[in-house]
């Protein structure tokens, strides 16, 4: 048997995971007014009966314009309670996996066509207004954004609170908080979006006003002894933009603030593809963050294989890795990767204990 790293417990606060892999947030498109469906329930369920110790929900929209599309998950009304909690209860009645909602609002990126249909800009005849902190549009195709008033911010902050009261009812687990890819809070964050000369702007800390006020309505909505987790860009690989040293900056400033744990992602800010990358090309900043802001990340981007995790993990670069393709390609990734590992007393889900027995044959 070899050494896994990858199969020890972690804990953030009152919550333990069983192994290290997260499922990422992966966009499914296919909720109809912010309710989700069966599609989600088998998406979810599955990747959790397939043993990923923590499963992490689509971006799921706080209000109806931060949607990206009409397809997208949304937690802005109480009759969204209720789905969403049938699919936690799945997880949590059939696995062993904990589960979290990623909130999010969309920001200059929403009023968009579903991936499958192109994923641009919807015509002006079906969009709906956006707000951004700046009134920058995303791509030179892309309409321009409202510049967010304090009333709107005040809004949004209310509506940050009160999906996680809602999260809380559905039963999640743990909150992430979407920090990252250029939607809203990415936007105050990044310069390149971010172009108010008000206390929301200028430098980091005016920049950090508006995610430290989404983050605290959530803390103070939510039960003390779940965690809550941000994903953030470390690098907008655009110059004038975030970089690495930025990042751990914010990543002090959101330690902190009382933030559990770091999602650490890049790019996707501008709408200049992110450069292709072999290998694990995010992990570095993963790494960086984890040893000088000293708070626990995870990682994303390219991870692969169980070697490759126990690796990250054993040497200190992250604490949790993240798969999202990788995940949608193998939905029992953590059953099969603890074959290969030869974990002999690794149990599957008891419908399926069967499969222990089954030697694949090329």
């Amino acid at each position: 048997m070899i050494e896994a790293p990858m199969f020890k417990p972690f804990t953030l606060r009152e919550m333990t995971i069983n192994n290290r892999l997260v499922m990422s947030p992966m966009c499914q498109y296919s909720a109809v007014d912010g309710t989700v469906n069966e599609w989600h329930l088998v998406h979810l369920g599955s990747r959790a009966t397939g043993g990923t110790g923590l499963i992490i929900t689509e971006m799921t929209d706080i209000s109806p314009e931060g949607r990206i599309s009409r397809g997208c998950a949304g937690i802005y009304k109480p009759e969204h309670v209720d789905p969403w909690k049938r699919v936690v209860d799945f997880v949590h009645e059939h696995s062993e996996a904990k589960i979290a909602i990623q909130l999010a609002h969309a920001g200059r990126k929403a009023s968009c066509e579903v991936v499958w249909k192109g994923g641009g800009p919807l015509p002006e005849n079906q969009a709906w207004d956006i707000l951004s902190p700046s009134p920058i549009a995303f791509s030179s195709t892309s309409q321009i954004p409202h510049e967010m008033s304090q009333n709107d911010i005040d809004r949004l902050v209310a509506a940050f609170a009160q999906g996680a009261r809602w999260a809380d009812e559905a039963g999640f687990d743990m909150i992430e908080i979407h920090g990252g890819h250029g939607y809203l809070i990415s936007s105050f964050i990044s310069p390149l979006s971010n172009t108010r000369k008000d206390r929301y702007g200028g430098p980091l800390d005016g920049r950090m006003r508006f995610p430290l006020e989404v983050f605290h309505a959530i803390r103070d909505n939510w039960p003390e002894e779940k965690p809550i987790s941000m994903r953030i860009s470390a690098y907008d690989w655009v110059d004038g933009g975030t970089e690495v040293d930025d990042a751990v900056k914010i990543a002090k400033i959101l330690k902190a603030a009382g933030l559990d744990i770091i999602d650490v992602s890049s790019g996707n800010v501008t709408d200049g593809p992110r450069p292709r990358a072999e290998g694990l090309f995010q992990t570095p900043f993963s790494e960086r963050i984890r040893k000088e802001a000293e708070i626990p990340t995870m990682t994303v981007g390219n991870v692969g294989g169980p070697r490759q995790i126990n690796e990250i993990i054993a040497n200190g670069r992250a604490d949790l890795c993240c798969m999202a393709k990788g995940q949608i390609f193998d939905p029992y990734f953590a059953h099969h990767s603890a074959a290969a590992l030869e974990i002999d007393d690794y149990l599957w889900p008891k419908q399926y204990q069967a499969a222990r027995f089954f030697t694949p044959v090329d």
